[in-house]
């Protein structure tokens, strides 16, 4: 496991500091730990912290009226995400914040990095750069929800899954309703969807695995949207 400095020097908003901003921001740093399936912060709640995952998954979720959660971004060892009140005061955050599994942070409150960020150039530019980065992301996912019908953004989400495990069978690691949060729908409708995936030999369901069968199949359901 890295240690808080090896994790600030590889990542590109702290790579510029000084080793004495570096021994600051190691200073300045709590340590909070988090149970899989415990909230770090609600959806509403004002939090003025930036935070850097030590261990583990954070991911940020989106909940409708109606209870159904849209997966919105997860973060890893290393990566960087903050409270919409680190940069605006008393507004509140957007999203539901919670560890996917048992998770450590790094936190830092604003008063206490502000004054570092601030005096470091280069440090905010990448901080814009990392901000840019996950509007586009966030774009993306909208641009999906909004055109691409449920077989085409499941279709992609599982060529994506086969694609990081470089193999055409992928473990049912996701529960359906995890599926569901993953592309905004329902856990029926993503059912729904596996069974004519299923039907149409696109790919095969087994108890534990997902079998790739026909991958231009499966494609051209994404490129439909």
């Amino acid at each position: 496991m890295k240690i808080l400095p090896d994790l600030l020097k590889a990542n590109p908003v702290f790579a510029s500091f000084a080793p004495s901003e570096l021994d600051d921001l190691v200073r300045l740093a709590s340590t909070r730990s988090y149970l899989k399936g415990e909230k770090v912060i609600l959806y509403g709640d004002v939090w003025p912290y930036l935070f850097m995952v030590k261990d583990g998954e954070i991911e940020a979720m989106k909940e409708s009226g109606e209870g159904r959660i849209l997966r919105v971004a997860s973060f890893g060892a290393g990566e960087l995400f903050w409270g919409l009140a680190f940069f605006h005061e008393d507004v509140a955050m957007p999203v539901t914040l919670g560890a996917r599994e048992d998770s450590s942070l790094y936190l830092w409150e604003r008063r206490d990095i502000l004054p570092l960020l601030l005096r470091n150039g280069q440090a905010s530019w990448e901080l814009s750069r990392l901000m840019a980065d996950r509007m586009q992301r966030a774009s993306e996912i909208l641009e999906g929800l909004a055109f691409q019908p449920v077989a085409g953004r499941l279709a992609r989400l599982l060529l994506d899954n086969f694609e990081t495990a470089g193999d055409s069978a992928i473990s049912r690691n996701l529960t359906l309703d995890e599926l569901a949060a993953h592309i905004g729908t329902t856990r029926e409708m993503v059912c729904r969807a596996l069974y004519s995936f299923s039907d149409k030999k696109l790919i095969e369901v087994t108890r534990t695995e997902f079998v790739l069968t026909d991958r231009v199949g499966l494609a051209r359901l994404v490129e439909r949207g």
